[in-house]
């Protein structure tokens, strides 16, 4: 049976008895889900799910298609792992038989971008309803006008039911991540972690947009009262979507954006923030989201008779997230777009308790940690991975950038010089020592917005600075507000030569690390490189 679309599924040559449910809104999405036994209803409104096995990314279980339109033009490597096409062409086949074989399906048509003339058509097909909810959450929903006539150009096709043949499929294990950029399709089989599909799309625009000149960005973004963007680059768990969830300014987006000659605009039209342990105190907009009809919580633990949600339980999970439309977050810009930003705001979670929790940065500074990407790995946002441990993650988004590094750091680079863009680096990860020592704390949120304020409404830049022995970069003395101990790490440190020990040894892991990128900067960007003091 076929429903209401615009572009029939068999036109797309999928061929299915499956009864097409397609895009419906919230309130039947959820019904669906419900009756399909796929989750339970919150006391206060939302939808409670479980991912089973697969509570985040599985990043070695991803594959672009090697063909002659992406031989030359992926970065092939640890994170572009190649797909033989006819190890594609066979998963394709099983999937699509897969699809005929259901009794319903759930299909969304969307757009990925907010900005009308860099959008991309994406239809996404479930066998699950909460993942349709899911993903036409996340991504921005067409009007009733523009569903009248939609023609999808990329195709996402999610059955976490399916299980994948590593020897008929070329893949890794029964999890699969298949993305065909020539046959403008991705399938994803073996997981119902559902960041996979947004990942998916952000994926599709960081291969499209760099050609048309766009600087696509995993950050978050929001407008000030002045009405001056700021940009937040980050991984996951650094706090992107925290810290650009601010009520004293107008939140763009939280996570994946482009910056086109005109507009810095949201790829995406919800949030996907992380649960655990979240509190009204030092996150009310986010907090607030917790108990509304329309959010889906993934993993997050609740007690089937009083439906009574536990944010501080992470015995399903670490990494439990909740979905969200952008609107529910008070002061969301209406067009998720906003002018060309005067800020940009390097996060790191540093689990070394080296780097400060703010820092001025020199465009050849900036375009050195764009390229490093550091962070901490921390516990649940990737299968595998039970203990902090520093990481380096190009563009702060290397799992999602199928173009070589150097295409995004010189248009990144452009654009901070033709904009006069000031820059900062903003450690919300530990002070006082090393993430797994004893008694060692984050950063106080309280401190890194006040931080970030004064460097946002301009009053920071008048302060006294000093230039750090380590990284060069320079760290402000004193800011009102907060406790001047925090701004100098070492000093923080109940021993400052162990310190220096760790300081030194993160230098040697940034030089070791950007060895690669050495030949595709200029000498300004090899000279912005730390120092053993």
């Amino acid at each position: 049976m076929t429903a209401s679309l615009s572009y029939p599924l068999d036109r797309q040559g999928i061929a299915t008895s499956a009864t097409i449910h397609a895009n419906l809104g919230t309130a039947p999405l959820v019904e669906h889900a419900l009756r399909n036994g796929e989750g339970m209803l919150a006391a206060e409104g939302p939808l409670v799910v479980e991912t089973g096995k697969h509570t985040g990314r599985s990043a070695k279980d991803k594959f672009i298609v090697k063909d002659e339109n992406t031989a030359d033009t992926v970065w092939w490597g640890k994170t572009n792992v190649p797909m033989d096409p006819a190890h594609f062409a066979a998963l394709k086949a099983d999937f699509l038989a897969a699809l005929g074989g259901k009794d319903k399906l759930y299909v969304a048509d969307l757009f990925g971008g907010s900005q009308p003339e860099h959008r991309v058509n994406v239809r996404v097909i479930n066998e699950l309803a909460w993942h349709n909810q899911f993903i036409r959450t996340l991504l921005v929903r067409p009007t009733a006008d523009e569903l009248d006539g939609f023609v999808p150009e990329y195709t996402i096709i999610d059955l976490p039911s399916f299980r994948a043949d590593p020897a008929k499929h070329g893949t890794r294990t029964e999890t699969v991540i298949a993305v065909n950029f020539t046959e403008k399709l991705i399938l994803i089989g073996g997981t119902a972690y559902a960041g996979e599909m947004k990942k998916s799309v952000f994926g599709i625009l960081n291969y499209l947009l760099p050609t048309k000149g766009v600087m696509p960005m995993h950050c978050s973004a929001n407008i000030g009262p002045d009405g001056k963007t700021a940009v937040f680059f980050g991984l996951s768990g650094t706090g992107k979507t925290t810290l650009s969830a601010d009520a004293s300014r107008t939140l763009i987006g939280d996570d994946e954006h482009g910056w086109s000659d005109t507009a810095v605009f949201n790829f995406e039209g919800g949030c996907y923030a992380k649960m655990i342990r979240l509190s009204a105190e030092a996150e009310p907009e986010i907090f607030a989201t917790t108990k509304r009809f329309g959010t889906v919580l993934e993993n997050v633990v609740i007690d089937p008779a009083t439906r009574q949600l536990d944010l501080d339980d992470n015995s399903l999970a670490e990494n439990s997230r909740g979905s969200y439309p952008i609107d529910f977050i008070p002061n969301a810009s209406e067009k998720n777009l906003g002018p060309v930003p005067s800020n940009i705001i390097f996060l790191t979670a540093d689990a070394y308790g080296v780097l400060p929790p703010i820092a001025r940065l020199t465009p050849e500074q900036a375009m050195y940690h764009f390229l490093s990407g550091y962070t901490a790995r921390v516990a649940g946002t990737e299968i595998g991975v039970t203990e902090p441990e520093a990481t380096f993650s190009t563009c702060f988004g290397a799992p999602f950038m199928p173009r070589h590094p150097s295409v995004y750091g010189n248009l990144l680079k452009e654009r901070i010089a033709k904009g006069g863009v000031k820059c900062w680096l903003v450690n919300t990860g530990w002070s006082g020592g090393k993430a797994t020592m004893p008694g060692i704390k984050r950063m106080p949120i309280k401190a890194t917005r006040a931080l970030l304020n004064a460097a946002l409404d301009g009053t920071l830049n008048h302060g006294t600075f000093r230039e750090d022995p380590y990284f060069g970069f320079e760290v402000p003395v004193a800011v009102e507000g907060v406790d001047a101990r925090l701004l100098d790490p070492r000093a923080a440190w109940a021993d400052p030569v162990d310190y220096d020990k760790t300081a030194r040894d993160l230098v040697a892991k940034f030089i070791a690390n950007f060895e690669e990128f050495s030949a595709h900067v200029d000498e300004g960007v090899r000279k912005a490189a730390p120092v053993s003091a």
